[in-house]
């Protein structure tokens, strides 16, 4: 198995956290490729794709409140971005579903970027913004709402809760707050508010991820091409076969099932190489 198969199935068998890690690499190279300027030594975002404070730009433009949420302006802030979603996307994963970690990414954004265009508009500051921070931060604060006494190890220090790890990173954006990057520390806040809020309203009995999965689910459903099944004539067979009880197709679905087990207890790194080929054939 290549490297390309192997980044293949990790994006299958990896879950929502996986894939939207893929998706904020996959849009940094794209940008790379056409924003970056090595005349300037750093990256030029359009605005057709990083979040205006302008209103009119927002009118115009409106689909920028999610396709910031994708896009960064410096490696470190993707990284460091990435490391905080690996971080609580597999925590809040112990609790809720995949469906319901993207619809908190892709809302939590969305509110961060409201947050940012209305705060700037305040203080009277323009500027853009681009990063997912806004959108983890959602997700941090979602499941340290719900579980904010769940024990972490955290190499160096020792045993801390999550609500502990969660409050030094806030305290850093209020710190940060007029020094450096107000709008993006603004959107941190805003996303850290929308994931309070989802969980309280979760808890109440309404879940606001149903809403945006079901324009998903309406727009990804219309882009399906309904195929037709031709006509196959069937032809009985009146011969009696004796078959074993367990029939291959069982058994390789007892084998995919025994490997997804293992990657969901100890990660996609502790498969085999031949456990990795085996489920790259498998789901072809």
């Amino acid at each position: 198995m290549n490297i390309l198969d192997d980044l293949k199935l990790q994006y299958r068998t990896g879950g929502m956290v996986q894939k939207l890690i893929f998706w904020n690499i996959g849009f940094f190279l794209f940008s790379l490729v056409f924003f970056y300027s090595f005349s300037v030594g750093k990256f030029q975002i359009p605005t057709w794709i990083a979040l205006s404070s302008d209103l009119g730009n927002l009118v115009r433009t409106p689909w920028t409140l999610i396709t910031f949420n994708f896009f960064h302006a410096k490696f470190l802030h993707l990284f460091f971005n990435l490391l905080v979603l690996h971080f609580a996307g597999r925590l809040f994963s112990t609790y809720f579903t995949d469906r319901q970690l993207l619809g908190v990414y892709i809302l939590g954004g969305v509110f961060s970027g409201i947050i940012f265009v209305l705060s700037y508009i305040l203080i009277g500051k323009s500027g853009l913004l681009v990063g997912a921070s806004g959108a983890i931060m959602a997700i941090l604060l979602s499941v340290t709402t719900y579980a904010p006494f769940m024990l972490l190890r955290i190499p160096l220090i020792g045993i801390v809760k999550l609500w502990h790890v969660t409050f030094v990173i806030l305290l850093l954006d209020l710190i940060q707050l007029p020094l450096d990057n107000t709008g993006g520390h603004i959107a941190h806040l805003g996303g850290a508010l929308f994931g309070f809020l989802y969980v309280k309203l979760l808890q109440s009995g309404t879940d606001l991820s149903k809403g945006i999965l079901f324009v998903l689910d309406f727009f990804a459903n219309l882009s399906k091409q309904k195929k037709k099944t031709p006509f196959k004539k069937v032809h009985r067979n009146t011969t009696k076969k004796v078959v074993n009880s367990f029939s291959e197709k069982d058994i390789t679905q007892k084998q995919i099932d025994d490997i997804l087990d293992k990657i969901s207890k100890s990660g996609y790194d502790s498969l085999t190489k031949e456990e990795k080929e085996f489920l790259f054939k498998a789901g072809k």
